[in-house]
């Protein structure tokens, strides 16, 4: 069952969602074909949970999506990013140890 606190980014809705949002943003650039970018889903959900009200958590299927990958510099999936003032403030690439996660989220909360 989805987490209804992962929201769903795409092109049309990156700018409000993302660029805009007062919160920690955590991006997750993924694609339903790429066995990684469901390990990291359960991370991004598990964050979303944890973190629910410091933190919006979402995803962006690149193949649905191909500008804001493109924007970004997204060569590797999956690759999450952390948005914060409407600026990159971390990257993690590949599917590494869910700490890797928690603690780049706590590092800028």
């Amino acid at each position: 069952m989805p987490n209804p606190l992962v929201r769903e980014f795409t092109d049309a809705n990156f700018t409000a969602e993302v660029l805009e949002s007062p919160m920690l943003t955590l991006v997750e650039f993924f694609a339903t074909w790429n066995a990684p970018s469901r390990t990291v889903g359960q991370y991004t959900s598990k964050l979303a949970t944890a973190f629910a009200d410091r933190l919006k958590a979402g995803r962006l299927n690149i193949d649905d999506n191909q500008d804001t990958p493109q924007k970004y510099g997204i060569r590797s999936i999956p690759t999450t990013l952390l948005f914060k003032g409407g600026k990159v403030v971390e990257q993690i690439v590949g599917a590494p140890p869910y700490a890797r996660f928690e603690a780049a989220v706590t590092k800028h909360l």
